[in-house]
């Protein structure tokens, strides 16, 4: 190809990658739909993209390395305290469960398929893995229960690595069937692959980790620093042992994830975004690499391979895995349905099928649109049937609309009643201890302790909250709270109450715009002005609004008196009013708003005798008294 070609294919291949995304972001699925059928459409069927020619020798480099960088950031992902109780789960899904997959997968494609069973045995071993690539967005269209969107997490990142050894122990066992002991050399491969793998992934990951908490690296290193550690960890390990460069970044990632006071929220976000582009780069790649006449070939035969692995060696797996646990019966059923084959699959079985082929072997052919079929079923197959299955087995979490309130002083603890009294979960957080009992003897949900500590991650309970509104009367804890949410809930649903007019907040110590979390209520609004108005005997009330008394009608009657916070519309969301973004309620909202008191009774009466009566339903939700 010319270099003018290569260009031009390059940019292609950047923007389909981007247009897959974003459109698998508009509909809710699984990027990998787009991608796969992106790639088999500019590949085997219009001829447009050839990877050979276009990387030649450094295209499985490329995808190894790959391979790598995304196992790295998944597995950077997995703490041992988010399975406390479910580890032998996990354990026997990705040993014991493991092999019952893979002895019926290969049963199988030998019976069926009619592979050899060397090649079935490969093929059993490549399609055991699930893959963190089409397991997360599952889960994040689903939303299941922590236990089961941890269990599926960690079964998806660690079986990875098991699958991709137990896949190159197979290949070692058919490339060396013609000497004198093949199961030696291959149990003497496998102990070297996991002692390599292990020692060179933990000297890594604690090498990695010290220098983040010494701060050997300035901020701006840390990224680059880590990712060329990865992959130069990566090349050593397979530079020791053939392939245990995937086991080596498995580790380095669980050990690092699991170290005390190492921060790599930072890493892990850049790590996700290179991530995000590989894994499209790959599955476009990989795709147009397919024989899909070879694949129409089998017919049936593929069909019922794929319907053998959904309904018969999965639910085995789940069955015998999840024996004796904690686990309802419902959660099973979800875990022995949810299996989608990922990128490792993929890169596996187009490696192996090209070194195979040059090796002579017959049916290496099939070996990798065998896999792509298996990986397009399953993520289609439980892409669209999840949230339905979810739903009727009653495994996703409630839908997160509560909120989180930073503080539990009087301001927080007012605005907490008036969303529980509207329906609204509302959860308070306070390190104060007076502010605490305050909030249990008035019965609001309270949690002692500071919500951004270890304590909080593993015991506040923040299922089903969404929001987080920060109402400290200090401005560093205030925005402390907002960095640390910003990454788990995303910057539009964080909030914060100015413990000072901005203006008035020198410059040297302003948060750069483009952090600033959104403000609470208005610009002018601030914690002090919220407190006065409650101590000179303010309260907040709920008013309806009709097609004969709109928002401007409730801003014209109330005035200055009146500081709107919230708005709920007739499907029960709640809108937060903000200084960044204008919320127009309509006929059939209600507006919560905090009210001050009028010292000018008469007037008022004077004024309401002489105005048409509106067509409005007012209920005072709570009032509190003079402090």
């Amino acid at each position: 190809m010319s270099q003018d070609s290569i260009f031009i294919v390059i940019a292609s291949l950047l923007t389909a990658s981007t247009l897959c995304q974003w459109g698998a972001w508009r509909v809710q699925l699984p990027a990998i739909i787009f991608l796969l059928f992106t790639g088999i459409l500019i590949g085997p069927v219009l001829g447009l993209l050839r990877p050979e020619l276009l990387l030649g020798d450094f295209l499985f480099p490329f995808i190894s390395i790959s391979v790598s960088v995304i196992l790295f950031e998944g597995s950077l992902t997995l703490r041992f305290k988010d399975i406390m109780g479910f580890e032998t789960v996990i354990r026997n899904m990705v040993s014991l469960g493991m092999l019952v997959t893979w002895l019926i997968t290969a049963t199988t494609a030998h019976y069926v398929v009619g592979l050899s069973w060397r090649i079935a045995f490969l093929f059993g071993a490549v399609t055991v893995v699930t893959g963190p690539t089409v397991i997360a967005p599952i889960l994040r269209a689903v939303r299941p229960i922590p236990t089961v969107a941890n269990i599926l997490r960690w079964e998806s990142i660690v079986i990875d690595p098991i699958g991709a050894a137990l896949a190159v122990l197979v290949y070692e066992f058919i490339i060396s069937g013609s000497g004198t002991s093949p199961w030696g050399h291959t149990l003497l491969l496998f102990c070297r692959l996991v002692l390599v793998g292990a020692l060179v992934g933990i000297s890594s990951g604690h090498l990695l980790g010290r220098a983040l908490r010494s701060n050997w690296l300035p901020d701006y290193l840390r990224n680059i620093g880590t990712l060329s550690l990865v992959i130069v960890s990566f090349i050593c390990a397979n530079a020791l042992q053939n392939e245990s460069g995937l086991v080596t970044v498995t580790v380095m990632g669980i050990w690092l994830a699991n170290m005390k006071n190492v921060d790599v929220q930072g890493i892990l976000d850049f790590k996700e975004s290179i991530s995000l582009l590989l894994i499209s780069l790959l599955f476009i790649i990989l795709a147009a690499r397919i024989d899909l006449q070879a694949l129409f070939d089998l017919g049936w035969r593929a069909l019922l391979l794929f319907f053998v692995i959904q309904f018969l060696a999965r639910p085995l797996n789940v069955i015998i895995s999840t024996r004796g646990s904690k686990l309802t019966w419902p959660e099973r059923h979800f875990l022995a349905w949810i299996a989608p084959r990922g990128i490792v699959a993929a890169a596996i079985s187009s490696l192996f099928a090209v070194q195979l082929a040059k090796a002579g072997s017959t049916d290496a052919n099939l070996l990798s649109p065998l896999t792509f079929f298996v990986i397009i079923a399953t993520v289609l197959l439980q892409s669209f049937t999840a949230p339905f299955i979810a739903r009727r087995l009653r495994v996703v979490e409630p839908d997160p609309t509560g909120f989180l309130l930073i503080g539990a002083n009087p301001v927080a603890r007012t605005l907490a009643r008036a969303l529980i009294h509207n329906g609204v979960k509302a959860l308070l957080a306070d390190t104060v201890r007076g502010n605490v009992a305050k909030a249990k003897i008035e019965g609001l949900p309270c949690y002692f302790g500071s919500p951004i500590s270890e304590h909080a991650d593993r015991n506040l309970p923040i299922t089903g909250i969404g929001r987080v509104l920060a109402l400290s009367p200090h401005e560093t804890v205030n925005l402390a709270i907002a960095m640390h949410y910003r990454a788990e809930l995303g910057p539009d649903r964080i909030f914060v109450l100015q413990a000072k007019l901005r203006e008035r907040v020198p410059e040297r110590v302003r948060l750069p715009l483009r952090q600033m979390p959104r403000t609470l209520f208005a610009s002018s609004i601030t914690y002090s002005s919220l407190a006065w108005v409650l101590s000179h005997g303010g309260s907040v009330h709920t008013t309806r609004l009709s097609i004969h008394f709109g928002f401007d009608d409730f801003l014209k009657r109330h005035g200055y008196r009146a500081v709107p916070l919230f708005a709920i519309d007739p499907d029960r969301t709640v809108h937060v009013f903000c200084a960044e973004i204008q919320i127009s309620p309509k006929a059939g909202w209600s507006v919560v708003y905090m009210r001050q008191p009028d010292r000018r009774k008469s007037s008022r009466k004077r004024i309401a005798a002489s105005s048409p009566r509106p067509m409005i339903v007012e209920q005072p939700t709570l009032s509190l008294p003079a402090q």
